[in-house]
C-alpha cells in the first residue's frame, strides 16, 4: 500500500475523507457500498418523464438533479420531436451547465448536429471523424483528447431521429468502472491518475499542426471533489505510459469494459429523449440510416459539472 500512496502523490491533490484517496480505505469502503446500492440495474432506473425540457417544472428538475447525484447522468423522455438545435442548452442551463465547449465541428450556436457527414465536404469537413459517419464508437468519455483547461464535465445528447437500425448507446458510470479498478488492483488506480498517463499525439492538417499533443490522468478530481475521468478504448493514436501498472491498468479496463463489469446499461434513445448529466462512459453500436429521415442527434459539452444537491 506504501507504493500507492507514493504513486498517487503523483496525481491529483485529494482531500482527506475522500472516497477516492488511496491511502482513506475506510471513507472508500463506506462510499463503495452506498454506490453500489443505489446503482441503476436497468435503464428504466435512470428514466425520468419530462413534458418540455426546455422549461422543466420543478419537481422534473429535481427528479433530473436527484438521478445525476446517485448515477452521474439521467435519461430524459419528452413528447419534444421537433428539430430545436436551442433545446439542450436550455435544458443545460437549469442544471447548472452554462460554460458550453463550442469545438471546431459544432455549429455557430455550439451545439454539434451529430449525423452522417459525406465524404463529398457537403458535411462541413466532419466526413474524418467517426461521430459523424455510421461507424461503431468505442468506450470513451468526451473530449479526451482537450487540455485541462478545456476538460468536459457536463453533457447533453439530445434525439431528434434514431436510426432506422442500430445506433443503440452503452452507457456506465464512471464511477463504477473506478470501483472495477480499485477492488482489483489499487496500484492500477494511482497510475491512472499520474500527470503522464495517457497521451494523444498531436494532429496535424495541411495547415501543421491542428492540435498540440495532450498528456494527462484517466482519474482526476473535479473542483466540487467528484471524480473526472478521460478515457478512449481506441488503440491508435493513444500513448499509455509505459509501465507495468499502467499496462496493467489499460488492461483491466479494457477486460471491464467488455463485460467482466456487470454494471453498464444499453439504451437506444427515441424521438425526444435524451442524456444529460456528468461526462459518463459511453459507446455507440454502428447503424443504418433510412434516407428519407435520417439519424440526428444534438450534442452539448459543457466545462461544468451539473450543479447536484450536496
Amino acid at each position: 500500500m506504501a507504493a500507492v500512496a507514493e504513486a498517487s502523490t503523483r496525481g491529483p491533490k485529494v482531500p482527506p475523507g475522500s472516497p477516492f484517496d488511496l491511502a482513506d480505505d475506510g471513507a472508500y469502503r463506506r462510499w463503495r457500498e452506498r454506490k453500489l446500492e443505489q446503482r441503476a440495474r436497468r435503464v428504466e432506473d435512470l428514466r425520468v418523464e419530462v413534458r418540455d425540457p426546455r422549461a422543466l417544472s420543478a419537481a422534473e428538475r429535481a427528479a433530473l438533479l436527484e438521478c445525476i447525484a446517485r448515477h452521474n447522468m439521467a435519461l430524459y423522455a419528452s413528447p419534444i420531436t421537433a428539430e430545436d438545435p436551442a433545446l439542450p442548452r436550455a435544458l443545460a442551463a437549469q442544471l447548472g451547465l452554462v460554460r458550453l465547449d463550442a469545438n471546431w465541428l459544432a455549429d455557430e450556436d455550439g451545439v454539434s448536429r451529430i449525423a452522417v457527414s459525406t465524404a463529398d465536404g457537403s458535411g462541413g469537413g466532419r466526413a474524418d471523424f467517426i461521430p459523424y459517419t455510421d461507424h461503431a464508437i468505442r468506450w470513451h468519455t468526451d473530449g479526451y483528447y482537450h487540455p485541462e483547461a478545456r476538460r468536459i464535465h457536463g453533457m447533453v445528447l439530445h434525439c431528434v431521429r434514431p436510426a432506422a437500425r442500430g445506433g443503440e448507446n452503452g452507457l456506465l458510470d464512471h464511477e463504477l468502472a473506478y470501483i472495477g479498478l480499485r477492488d482489483a488492483a489499487p496500484e492500477a488506480v494511482a497510475a491512472l491518475m499520474r500527470p503522464d498517463a495517457m497521451t494523444i499525439p498531436e494532429r496535424g492538417d495541411e495547415g501543421g499542426v491542428a492540435r498540440a499533443a495532450q498528456s494527462g490522468p484517466v482519474f482526476t478530481l473535479a473542483p466540487d471533489g467528484g471524480l473526472h475521468m478521460r478515457y478512449t478504448a481506441r488503440t491508435r493514436s493513444i500513448r499509455w505510459r509505459e509501465d507495468a501498472d499502467t499496462q496493467q491498468a489499460v488492461a483491466l479496463l479494457a477486460q471491464g469494459l467488455a463485460g467482466a463489469w456487470p454494471w453498464a446499461l444499453r439504451v437506444t434513445l427515441a424521438p425526444g429523449m435524451g442524456l444529460v448529466g456528468h461526462n459518463v462512459l459511453h459507446e455507440r453500436t454502428a447503424f443504418r440510416d433510412d434516407p428519407a429521415a435520417p439519424r440526428l442527434l444534438y450534442r452539448a459539452r459543457f466545462l461544468d459539472r451539473v450543479a447536484v444537491p450536496a
